[in-house]
């Protein structure tokens, strides 16, 4: 059966903007959202939507048109009708492996170009912005990578997963349990078949959970480290959430936030005793690692 897609053209960071708003607007169990360069060191980038079963390009543009509204003004916008070979495979196979310190986030074509001395993070699914090549991913494997050069989490807690990459990423540096949820069924299953692709299945448990409201989660708290890759706004509202379920020492680090928002979110996890510890900036895309000091 065919697959309908919706090509949106633009430029790198518009492109990867355009793709968190529309996974935050359209509903990803129905659909899936990927970004790529259109060639290599070509400034057009392109976000591709696709679509479930059953649904007509022409019907799918009219639901994105409609979503995305006035953040398509001016882009060039095509929908066409694909054969349904694996089009998830295909919407990745032109990304590049991604390095971020000692971890390499790759996809199944890339499988035997991970250096001997980087742990491979193999994703195959189509939300690009949670395979790595996002700057949020990406920012936040680097302060993981730094923050292992100075301790060593015993209990680690992915609030977010998404596709998994940070859980798959502390599960294979700790060698060790992992607890990730994701307010999203659809993110939770796509998590667990990547944690089994990565033969981490043993060590990390994926639960569906708005917020941190999922007994598990209050079981295994404190964690010796959380990670929150999401937006500014859950953020700010999960702060005192978050910062009760680290323990003291413990540390967060975040992102899913642009530089403008981060003297926001910096001032609401302070304020419940989290202080920054270092940040790094991707594409306009901070990434913070904070602590948490005693009560």
């Amino acid at each position: 059966m065919p697959t309908s897609v919706v090509r949106i053209f633009a430029s790198q960071t518009r492109a990867e903007d355009l793709a968190r708003v529309a996974g935050e607007l359209l509903p990803l169990d129905e659909m899936s959202i990927a970004v790529s360069e259109t060639k290599p060191d070509d400034p057009l980038w392109r976000v591709d939507i696709y679509a479930g079963p059953n649904i007509a390009p022409e019907s799918l543009e009219t639901d994105v048109r409609t979503a995305l509204g006035g953040e398509i003004d001016g882009l060039d916008v095509i929908s066409e009708s694909i054969a349904d070979a694996d089009w998830v495979a295909a919407s990745l196979e032109g990304l590049d492996p991604v390095p971020a310190g000692r971890f390499l986030v790759h996809g199944a074509h890339d499988a035997n170009r991970v250096p001997a001395n980087s742990k491979g993070i193999q994703v195959e699914a189509a939300l690009a912005f949670g395979t790595g090549h996002h700057g949020t991913t990406k920012g936040c494997l680097l302060a993981f990578d730094r923050l292992l050069t100075q301790t060593r989490p015993r209990k680690v807690f992915d609030l977010g997963t998404g596709t998994g990459v940070l859980a798959i990423a502390a599960a294979k540096a700790l060698r060790q349990g992992v607890l990730a949820s994701d307010i999203d069924a659809m993110s939770v299953t796509i998590a667990r078949a990547n944690f089994a692709l990565n033969r981490v299945s043993d060590r990390v448990r994926a639960v569906k959970a708005d917020g941190l409201n999922h007994p598990l989660i209050r079981l295994n708290a404190p964690f010796d480290l959380v990670f929150a890759n999401i937006l500014a706004g859950p953020l700010v509202r999960l702060a005192p959430g978050i910062a009760q379920v680290v323990r003291p020492g413990g540390h967060v680090i975040l992102s899913g936030l642009l530089t403008h928002q981060e003297r926001q979110v910096r001032a609401a996890y302070r304020a419940q005793g989290l202080v920054p510890v270092s940040k790094t900036v991707l594409d306009n895309w901070v990434a913070l690692t904070l602590r948490r000091g005693p009560r």
